[in-house]
């Protein structure tokens, strides 16, 4: 059984149409191989704008109905399938980062640190948790977080400590395309300082200001694509390529001791 994890990232022109998203959803799943860790942008299935009205306009059965699909074709297809989208859960709205697998396994990460725009209309996640997937008897977990999150590197070191092998990092990032280069720069850090894989998954856009990027542990960049295009990246993931290196030599007493005043 050979050690490395296939992952398939892909970005996409997200729209607020669930129907159309679901489609290109679907054509991406038909891409991928089994046991395939599948990871698409922040909002992929319900659309995502940064003007927050567009969560009155969601159908909530075509958003239920196109949910339970993804499911039933992760689990059918034996694909491993992390992408976003927008949850009303008891009257509250979230912005989450979904995970279905084999078997009907779940897991939502509910983003805990949201933007300024959203915070009059979503409520924050509570938790940073690390879920554990079983990949044809590999076994590997991922740390997920969304967009703004990448700017708060302490989230992600906690995210290794409690044993994240990879960083999905799913983002509907558009607006100021100058800033390509800082999202850019915060990707690698993020890779290299904590030594772990990420990948990123962007909303495929003309003011596109965040690569869809694939990089590793050293902080090399294995892929990225920034641009208004669909793009499907295929890649394989050596584990064993993950470290404690780094967090290991980290001077976590100073931040623990007393303050002094």
């Amino acid at each position: 059984m050979s050690n490395f994890i296939p992952v398939l990232v892909a970005q996409f022109p997200v729209t607020l149409d669930i129907q159309y998203n679901l489609d290109v959803i679907l054509s991406i799943l038909s891409q991928a191989e089994p046991n395939t860790l599948v990871i698409l942008p922040e909002g992929a299935l319900s659309g995502y704008a940064e003007d927050t009205e567009f969560l009155s306009k969601i159908n909530q059965q075509i958003l239920t109905l196109s949910l339970r699909k993804l499911q039933e074709t992760a689990t059918q297809s034996n694909i491993h399938l992390v992408f976003g989208s927008c949850l009303l859960e008891h009257g509250k709205w979230y912005n989450a980062g979904i995970y279905y697998g084999p078997q009907q396994a779940q897991f939502v990460y509910r983003k805990v640190n949201l933007a300024t725009s959203e915070r009059a209309v979503f409520t924050a996640g509570s938790q940073l948790s690390v879920v554990e997937l079983d990949i044809s008897g590999r076994r590997i977990k991922l740390g997920i977080q969304l967009c703004r999150e990448i700017r708060f590197p302490e989230q992600w070191q906690y995210l290794a400590r409690r044993g994240a092998d990879i960083f999905v990092y799913l983002t509907n990032a558009v607006g100021d395309a100058t800033q390509a280069p800082v999202w850019r720069s915060h990707l690698i850090s993020r890779a290299a300082e904590n030594q772990r894989f990420v990948m990123c998954a962007n909303n495929a856009h003309v003011a596109q200001k965040c690569p869809s990027m694939i990089v590793t542990p050293t902080g090399s960049v294995a892929w990225e694509a920034c641009s208004s295009e669909r793009e499907v990246k295929n890649y394989l993931i050596d584990p064993s390529a993950v470290s404690d290196w780094y967090l290991s030599q980290s001077r976590i007493d100073l931040f623990t001791s007393n303050v002094e005043h």
